[in-house]
């Protein structure tokens, strides 16, 4: 399954995951020059960040709405992107953030889970409930395919929805993470985690310890890191014996140039350099 494959990547590479939310406005001037449009821009970009870190990170996370915000030839930089990475052999995460019902969920998977923007892993919302999850399980089981869907965010708006208490005195989340769980044990890896893994951001560490023990067979996808605030003692109380997650940084990894004389010309080295440490303050 691909949960296997992905925490394989762990072991041998560590827990970064590599956020390839790439903005015009981060790509160095003198590569923009060399391109006629940026759909060519944003892939050669993407594609030096790539092959600088493919040896390091566990994996490669596309918002897509940084594609989508461009048009078709954003749309088109994603779907070059995704394959190459298919190429190179690496995981990819679509984070697309889908919820919705049933049969537009069927679309949904069938969009992203075969043709121009197949991708290993997308995002999902669950709180349409749970039968909005459940189109993807047969692309889990006979495709190879997998999900993250949201259980608690790391944004500061997190606490006006998912931590509502509810009559039993768990939070929204604690109920939606047993939820996850549950479905999840249809489609078990050998590592010992699901391919149905839930994104758990690591701004709120406070309740790391109980999140990961209560969901002990759910993989995370960890945001917060970086940019957003975290630090590495922050995540460690997610992980398992240094496995069992992903750690996304984007504007950390993209935008380590900045500042540096000769930044704009190895971009992608400095891309390496900040994923490699943070390869280190992840595993201490």
């Amino acid at each position: 399954m691909i949960i296997d494959k992905l925490y394989e990547q762990v072991e041998s590479k560590g827990n970064s995951c590599v956020g390839l939310d790439t903005d015009i406005s981060y790509i160095p001037k003198g590569l923009m020059s060399l391109h006629a449009n940026f759909e060519d821009a944003i892939f050669e970009y993407n594609r030096r960040i790539i092959d600088a870190t493919l040896d390091v990170t566990s994996c490669y996370k596309l918002q897509i709405a940084y594609y989508e915000a461009y048009g078709i030839k954003g749309l088109m930089a994603y779907k070059k992107t995704l394959e190459y990475i298919k190429s190179k052999g690496a995981v990819s995460i679509g984070d697309i953030k889908r919820g919705d019902i049933s049969k537009t969920a069927e679309m949904y998977a069938k969009a992203h889970f075969e043709g121009d923007f197949e991708t290993d892993f997308i995002t999902l919302s669950p709180y349409m409930g749970m039968d909005s999850i459940e189109p993807y399980i047969p692309y889990m089981k006979e495709k190879n395919k997998g999900v993250f869907v949201l259980l608690r965010t790391s944004n500061p708006g997190a606490k006006d929805i998912q931590y509502i208490q509810t009559q039993s005195g768990d939070r929204v989340y604690d109920q939606v993470g047993e939820m996850i769980a549950s479905m999840g044990k249809q489609v078990m890896g050998e590592c010992g985690y699901s391919s149905i893994g839930a994104v758990v951001g690591c701004t709120h560490a406070e309740e790391g310890e109980k999140i990961r023990s209560k969901f002990s067979d759910t993989f995370f996808l960890i945001p917060g890191y970086g940019a957003q605030g975290g630090k590495g003692d922050d995540v460690k109380v997610y992980l398992r014996d240094g496995n069992g997650g992903v750690v996304n940084s984007s504007r950390g990894i993209l935008l380590a140039y900045k500042g540096k004389e000769d930044g704009e010309r190895r971009f992608d080295e400095y891309a390496r350099e900040e994923v490699i440490r943070m390869n280190k303050d992840l595993r201490g």
